[in-house]
């Protein structure tokens, strides 16, 4: 058919207009950088829905004199958005934002598809996860529903078009939250297993290199042709496991990254596509990949309370999400009162703690706080996960403290507003290696988990301030000490980058087990740590369980009664490392426990044994004090941790956090600055006290940068 081309430019002309005119695209607005925000957020989780009566402008009120500044709304509520199958609803949205956008209150739209209406699971309850085994997932729990299923895609899409076209152009809402704390959930369906094996035809090619590289004559199990590969439910063999749990997480990537792809079709430059992680490492996510499809990172960190709030895990979940996307992040929930699915773990924070845990997320990167959830809510599973408000809905001890918080924010948010951190330790992490250690434990209450923690752990302890890196991270360079839980799963090439990073004048200091499985999960035929070997400095060809814990010779950390080992022990013989410490044991005490090896210009301690929570923050002081990592943070009160980074002015601001219940005192050492919470002038070498549960900002006079 001819084209008519005489209807073609009066038609483009008029588009054109339309174009123009329209408010999303007329607007000289800039493109949304995490970096380059304005001030700190400060908010919840708002849901009117859930209200047994209506009381919007009394919350709106009560959250204007609180001081909040951002709200985020509609991701649990599709039943609502689309009451009936094609039928939308948004009058009763539209009241909300109207409200808030009155108020000067910013507002982040959920897509609400993590919880589907009932209407959907009448009409197509197929949808809903199968898992391994055949169990299935009944309607009533949310993130029930298979992320690979078309209907289910189908519908998702619908309403998420439906929602970002009706607001697209409403300049109250800033961001975009697609799904909520998403993960595969197990799914197993029919169309999940037949997936796996597109995935595998797509990644091998050839059933025989599944027959090499998972070692199927084993058992007798070798594929012939694609139509032979069973289930993935009884399965046992480790590499087909690993490969599985792989696309449990490429199913969640995908999602994630489809759903983000439908919501730049609409969205404004100014705004924000993001992603609420739940509390990580999550061990079904593959972090670092669905964060290339978003522009800022977000998490939902929960935490201890009273005398367990430590701020180690805000700050853990900090690190982690910062390190995602090199930049500064949001925390999209957190700890507002008492949390819990029941009423077992009903722990209040004292007073301060709410305020102090701020303060840590923003110390760590965070450009935007919020709570889950602005009330408590009256009914439902989470009746006791309570809100800033509680049950009565009236103004209460949290409510004081937020609006505390948020009043201090308003003043000082442009001062402490994208923090760069300057870090010179990384940790790196290996999600493989988590599944694969999973898959073979060695112990039933030590595994990758524990020591990732142990590790961490120590370097927070000790004021160290800490990036993440992974497996394939080309950043290895920026840092002086990296250290590595056991990297159990790992290709000859990430190995080798680590050997070169030492061999270049890196640090590592790496966990037992690291080196012994490549990246499918099978054993190295290679003499024990494989590639690691020359970096190392030593071989071994045995390793036992620990029946007891062992003392190490001589205590030569000065651990005390800390000085022990446990669960593991590799039967290292040294190449030219220099052994650390020796096991006080008349068989094990011939090997060494702790090496290190100077290997070109760096060097790379290895821990062959699990060590005990103290003994593992000994060694890793002595490698950061053998770099010259130390200083007077690692001297600072046992209560009191410290936090630096540099603001947008080019100044240094250091954040002295008080977990304690009692006030601590110390000597400033840093050059002359002021209090930003209390304006009161700092001297370098100056006593200064902070009270318990409570906090000092402290930004040096002169910019860093000059």
């Amino acid at each position: 058919m001819k084209f008519a081309t005489h209807l073609f430019w009066p038609f483009m002309k008029a588009f054109l207009v339309i174009l123009v005119a329209s408010p999303a695209w007329s607007q000289s607005t800039a493109k949304f950088a995490p970096h380059e925000m304005d001030t700190i957020l400060y908010g919840a989780a708002y849901y009117p829905e859930y209200m047994p009566y209506e009381r919007l402008d009394q919350d709106v009120q009560l959250m204007q004199q609180a001081g909040l500044t951002v709200v985020r709304i509609g991701e649990s509520s599709w039943g609502l958005w689309e009451p009936a199958d094609g039928q939308f609803e948004f009058a009763w949205m539209d009241r909300v934002v109207d409200r808030l956008s009155k108020a000067g209150i910013k507002i982040i739209m959920g897509t609400p598809t993590y919880s589907i209406p009932a209407w959907l699971y009448k009409e197509h309850p197929e949808i809903l996860i199968t898992k391994l085994g055949g169990e299935k997932m009944s309607y009533g729990m949310r993130q029930n529903t298979d992320l690979s299923n078309p209907t289910y895609r189908y519908y998702c899409e619908r309403v998420i078009r439906k929602i970002i076209e009706h607001y697209r152009d409403n300049p109250a809402i800033i961001g975009y939250q697609i799904d909520n704390e998403t993960d595969a959930n197990g799914a197993a369906n029919h169309d999940v297993q037949v997936g796996f094996i597109n995935y595998l035809m797509k990644k091998y090619k050839t059933v025989e290199k599944l027959d090499e590289i998972w070692g199927l004559n084993y058992w007798g199990q070798r594929l012939y042709n694609w139509t032979e590969v069973p289930p993935r439910d009884g399965i046992l063999n480790p590499g087909w496991k690993l490969e599985w749990e792989r696309y449990q997480q490429m199913m969640a990537t995908d999602f994630l990254g489809w759903q983000a792809e439908i919501v730049n079709q609409y969205k404004r430059p100014d705004q924000f596509v993001t992603q609420d992680f739940a509390g990580p490492p999550q061990h079904a996510v593959d972090e670092p990949v669905v964060a290339r499809f978003l522009d800022v990172a977000a998490v939902n960190v929960y935490h201890a309370t009273q005398q367990g709030f430590d701020g180690q895990y805000t700050s853990f979940a900090g690190d982690f999400t910062r390190s995602l996307k090199h930049t500064n992040y949001l925390v999209t929930e957190t700890n507002a009162q008492t949390i819990g699915w029941d009423s077992k773990g009903q722990f209040p924070p004292y007073d301060g703690q709410l305020r102090l845990d701020v303060y840590t997320d923003i110390a760590s990167g965070a450009n935007m706080v919020e709570y889950w959830h602005w009330h408590s809510i009256h009914y439902g599973q989470e009746t006791y996960w309570k809100g800033v408000l509680s049950h009565d809905l009236e103004p209460n001890r949290a409510y004081a403290e937020v609006s505390r918080t948020a009043h201090e924010l308003r003043r000082i948010g442009p001062q402490i507003i994208d923090i760069r951190r300057r870090n010179k330790v990384a940790i790196l992490y290996s999600l493989d290696s988590y599944h694969g250690i999973q898959f073979m434990p060695f112990s039933d209450h030590t595994n990758y988990d524990t020591i990732l923690f142990q590790m961490y752990g120590a370097l927070y302890r000790l004021n160290v301030g800490v990036d993440f890196i992974f497996p394939d991270s080309a950043r290895l360079t920026d840092y002086k000490v990296i250290v590595v839980p056991p990297l159990y799963v790992a290709s000859d090439e990430v190995l080798n980058r680590l050997a070169d990073y030492v061999r270049n004048g890196g640090n590592l200091a790496m966990a037992f087990k690291s080196g012994f499985c490549n990246e499918y999960s099978t054993v190295r035929w290679t003499m024990a740590p494989g590639p690691l070997r020359k970096a190392a400095g030593f071989r071994y060809q045995e390793f036992s369980n620990l029946r007891s814990p062992l003392a190490l010779k001589d205590d030569p950390f000065h651990a005390g009664a800390e000085n022990k080992v446990s669960d593991w022990a590799e039967m290292l013989i040294p190449e030219g490392a220099q052994p650390l410490a020796y096991y006080d044991d008349p068989f094990f005490g011939k090997y060494p426990a702790i090496t290190r090896h100077q290997f070109g210009n760096g060097t790379l301690t290895y821990e062959g044994t699990v060590l005990s929570k103290e003994l593992q923050k000994s060694v890793l002081l002595d490698v950061l004090k053998r770099v010259g990592l130390t200083g007077p943070d690692q001297e600072l009160p046992a209560g009191v941790r410290v936090k630096h980074g540099v603001n947008r002015s080019g100044r240094t601001l250091h954040y002295y956090l008080n977990y304690s219940s009692d006030a601590q005192t110390f000597k400033y050492p840093h050059g002359a600055g002021i209090d930003l919470l209390t304006q009161t002038q700092v001297a370098p070498s100056q006593s200064v006290t902070i009270k318990p549960w409570d906090l000092m900002i402290i930004e040096e006079r002169y910019s860093s940068e000059n």
